[in-house]
């Protein structure tokens, strides 16, 4: 866990602001500009069976690609986790995927990677840079990871 006195994660609140950024993130995406690892993620709803689309970031590591829940355990993890076909966009391009949860042992250098590599979102994360293993293993409950895999 985080040394005494640190401050504890900070939890994902969906306001007007966060649709915003999301919205912005979105169009940047779907256009092609910003980070190369953020993508738009389309999941079809557990609930209703429509598409949603939503931008996240996507970690390449020994050559495969990783789904990082950075948030948390949001609607679209929970989607992802029903459906488990997921689509990937980015500049145009689409690719229809299977996203499979990892188990906590392979996620942890997976989140170790997101962690560093994707800054903003380490408010949301009760690790620094220097935690143990068994401290980001703890992470895995709230920031699931997907192995993304191709369809044929």
């Amino acid at each position: 866990m985080v040394e005494t006195g640190a401050v504890m994660a900070k939890t994902y609140r969906i306001g007007v602001g966060t649709k915003a950024v999301n919205a912005v993130f979105l169009a940047m995406t779907r256009a092609g500009l910003g980070k190369g690892y953020r993508h738009v993620l389309t999941v079809v709803g557990r609930k209703t069976g429509r598409a949603y689309s939503i931008p996240v970031d996507v970690m390449e590591r020994d050559g495969e690609r990783w789904l990082v829940a950075a948030y948390g355990v949001t609607n679209w993890v929970r989607n992802v986790r029903t459906a488990g076909d997921v689509t990937l966009s980015r500049g145009g391009r689409s690719e229809r995927l299977r996203a499979v949860e990892a188990g906590p042992e392979e996620s942890v250098p997976v989140l170790r990677q997101y962690w560093r590599e994707v800054p903003v979102t380490r408010p949301y994360f009760d690790v620094t840079a220097s935690s143990t293993h068994q401290e980001f293993l703890a992470e895995v409950r709230r920031h699931p990871v997907f192995r993304l895999v191709g369809l044929r």
